[in-house]
């Protein structure tokens, strides 16, 4: 997040200025103007457009419309986007593939130009957290939770405020991954800036892929890249004895300690600052890393892409120091990027084989999340064909 950066602006004839906050590393704005509920949604289109943010002095909720206003204004679909994103026929698959790599960067553009646009409409935060408009919703604990104490005002876009109100009511009200023995959900409670477990075909495969026979005599397993603790926890749940997590984002560490004390599972997990590996061996190693090898354009992206895949890389490389013999590696990852044409399947097995390790199996299963079914999307046609996959490593003989 910026720090210690301010954002100017007139008001009433007066200059003003606050701190910035930024999650996605933003600079401030430069061209900032007051709006009210007189502005009409084209009018703050075209600013937004331009590059001139809007700080908002009306009604909240009135600022909460017009946001959407914005957001139905972007995402009109055109007929040329359609015919790009669609996979029409099997005669169409080898020019798609070839294509793939650049439709995979044209959604990102897109995705970045949106971003970009709806970030300009922003608001003003005192610096209780309180916000001085009509109507606003009480989001004092929500930005506590997010941002820690402040000592001044400062402002923000809404759509990162929006953000930080949805982040609260996933960490009020959990998120359910599994059930106990009786058939009552489990639930994690995800953190701001901690990537949510909502696809819950990888928790599947954890569940339901035979443990390694090792941790009968050595019964410990490393997590790494903790996040919510949702492995963890799954792992606790199948009796493994001692779990060491490792993350090294702070908010995930402080998630996942919550989420483990939640559960009374402080005497089975141990949580770790740490990059990748702690000192140690394990009978199992998990790692869920991120799927896609592109960089990351805010720090809350880290979840998703793994630039040069350097995670993926770095568990691979690491596992044969860790591993007691016998032992297994389970790597969870997506093909999506296979079909994205950003890593290729030999790429995968060669990192394995030079990583002195071999594969003993593999279980895999298809996305059930909304996207894989959304053929309006522009990576419909990667998505529609992905499958989540749990390695099953060792090390070679």
């Amino acid at each position: 997040m910026t720090q210690n950066t301010s954002i100017h602006w007139n008001e009433n004839g007066e200059a003003c200025t606050a701190l910035w906050h930024s999650e996605n590393g933003i600079a401030p704005h430069k061209k900032v103007v007051t709006g009210d509920d007189t502005l009409t949604a084209d009018d703050a289109y075209h600013l937004a457009c331009e590059g001139t943010a809007i700080l908002w002095k009306g009604d909240f909720q009135n600022a909460r419309q017009l946001l959407q206003a914005l957001v139905r204004r972007i995402d009109k679909p055109s007929k040329k986007s359609k015919r790009t994103g669609k996979r029409v026929d099997k005669a169409d698959d080898v020019a798609v593939k070839k294509t793939a790599k650049d439709i995979f960067h044209q959604h990102r553009l897109i995705q970045s130009q949106r971003a970009r646009i709806l970030g300009n409409l922003l608001i003003q935060c005192n610096c209780d957290h309180t916000i001085a408009l009509r109507r606003t919703p009480d989001v004092t604990q929500a930005c506590l939770e997010a941002y820690g104490k402040v000592s001044e005002s400062y402002v923000i876009s809404l759509r990162e405020l929006l953000g930080v109100i949805s982040a609260h009511e996933w960490r009020k009200n959990g998120l359910p991954i599994l059930a106990d023995g009786d058939g009552e959900p489990i639930f994690v409670r995800p953190h701001y800036g901690v990537f949510s477990p909502v696809r819950g075909e990888y928790i599947e495969l954890l569940c339901n892929t035979p443990l390694p026979k090792r941790l009968n005599e050595d019964s410990i397993a490393f997590d790494i890249g903790v996040g919510t603790g949702v492995l963890s926890i799954i792992l606790a749940m199948r009796d493994v004895q001692k779990i060491i997590a490792t993350d090294q984002d702070d908010r995930a560490l402080t998630c996942a300690k919550e989420n483990i004390a939640l559960l009374n599972l402080n005497s089975q997990v141990e949580i770790v600052k740490a990059n990748l590996f702690p000192p140690g061996k394990a009978s199992l190693i998990v790692c869920n890393p991120p799927w896609i090898p592109a960089r990351p354009s805010s720090t809350l992206e880290h979840a998703i892409y793994d630039p040069d895949n350097q995670m993926l890389k770095g568990f691979l490389s690491g596992l044969k120091d860790h591993l007691l013999p016998q032992g297994e590696g389970w790597l969870i990852l997506s093909d999506l990027a296979e079909h994205l044409e950003l890593r290729t399947r030999q790429e995968l097995l060669a990192w394995i084989e030079i990583a002195d390790l071999k594969v003993l199996g593999r279980v895999d299963t298809k996305p059930k999340h909304a996207k894989a079914f959304d053929d309006s999307d522009l990576l419909h046609f990667a998505r529609v064909a992905e499958i989540t996959s749990l390695w099953r490593l060792s090390l070679r003989d």
